[in-house]
């Protein structure tokens, strides 16, 4: 396993962390404490969750995991606020008023009396920016959280989130936990330089595509069984109606079994490769169901593709960004010489 700073912060994680949405859904108990276990000892520090995953059971399997195992001061650990956790009013959102019950409410189930990282899981459109980044800063100053960040902020959002926080002279946010991998590559167009800019290391989520970069479901035959699109073809980003007729997604798939095959190694694994050199990045969150699955992931620890791997998967993968302002004459516009020139 290989470390880096988690974003411009002085704190060490491993450059792949191990995400809990399925613990208390599509895995039991006895399966998640197994995945936490083969976690660390594959080398691994960072855990990453939320309260809404399952309800709050992700959050009380790791509770009880940490008090069984002992193993707290071993963890950097991460949750998130903002999604409902119930059905009052004021029962989500970015508000004071709910971020402080959800994160009390996180530091109970998780057995801690403080949580390493605490983001915002999404934008709040109703509750006031600044609202929001002062609980965070209270948070941090009472203790109860070391550092914050953001999930799913669009580039402009993220900038004045930011420059909110660089004006106020509060402690700055250090991660951005976005969707990205080879087949949702559009936040490198302004989120990714905006992360950069502020010093945000990216936390990204949905490395493998829902699934779709294993190679498991076939673009011919709608899929069954027990697999997240099994259980629902038209499941979001992922949904196997649209996916599986996009030329694009076909390509990315087949560039990135040639690797694999050629390599001997699985999909998964050249897929995460792939992700964990881009840059900016700090930690790829996996997300498995099954330890098996787990292991075949964390395979990928220290694996590093080639440049012309690289270039064979980036050329597949391409989004195809229009000429303004994200293709070749708006990104030349951006561009200087050092020296000027009418040439």
């Amino acid at each position: 396993m290989e470390y880096r700073t988690l974003g411009s912060s002085g704190t060490v994680v491993s450059t792949y962390a191990l995400g809990t949405m399925t613990f208390g859904n599509e895995t039991d108990e006895a399966g998640s404490h197994e995945q936490l276990d083969r976690y660390l000892e594959a080398g691994g520090n960072f855990v990453d969750t939320a309260d809404v995953y399952t309800a709050g059971a992700s959050e009380n399997i790791i509770g009880g995991w940490l008090a069984k195992s002992g193993k707290r001061d071993d963890v950097v650990l991460a949750t998130k606020g903002r999604f409902p956790m119930g059905d009052r009013p004021n029962d989500l959102g970015t508000s004071r008023r709910h971020l402080r019950q959800a994160l009390d409410a996180s530091l109970t189930r998780l057995n801690t009396d403080h949580v390493d990282l605490y983001q915002l899981h999404s934008w709040d459109p109703i509750t006031p920016l600044q609202e929001s980044l002062s609980f965070l800063e209270d948070a941090v100053r009472a203790g109860k959280i070391l550092y914050g960040g953001l999930s799913n902020f669009t580039g402009w959002q993220l900038q004045k989130a930011c420059d909110l926080i660089d004006r106020r002279g509060w402690s700055p946010l250090v991660t951005l936990q976005p969707q990205y991998n080879l087949l949702v590559r559009e936040i490198e167009w302004e989120i990714i330089p905006a992360a950069q800019e502020n010093g945000l290391g990216l936390l990204p989520w949905s490395p493998l595509g829902g699934g779709w970069l294993t190679g498991k479901y076939s673009f011919d035959e709608e899929p069954t069984g027990d697999t997240r699109l099994g259980d629902d073809p038209n499941r979001g980003v992922e949904s196997w109606h649209r996916r599986s007729q996009n030329q694009r997604v076909r390509d990315v798939v087949d560039a990135v079994r040639e690797i694999a095959e050629a390599r001997g190694i699985s999909m998964a694994q050249v897929a995460l490769a792939w992700l964990v050199d881009r840059p900016a990045i700090t930690s790829v969150i996996l997300g498995a169901r099954t330890t098996k699955q787990l292991d075949d992931n964390l395979a990928a620890a220290g694996l590093h593709l080639t440049p012309e791997e690289t270039a064979q998967l980036d050329e597949a993968s391409d989004p195809g960004a229009a000429d303004y302002p994200y293709g070749g004459p708006g990104v030349d516009q951006r561009d200087r010489p050092i020296a000027g020139t009418r040439g």
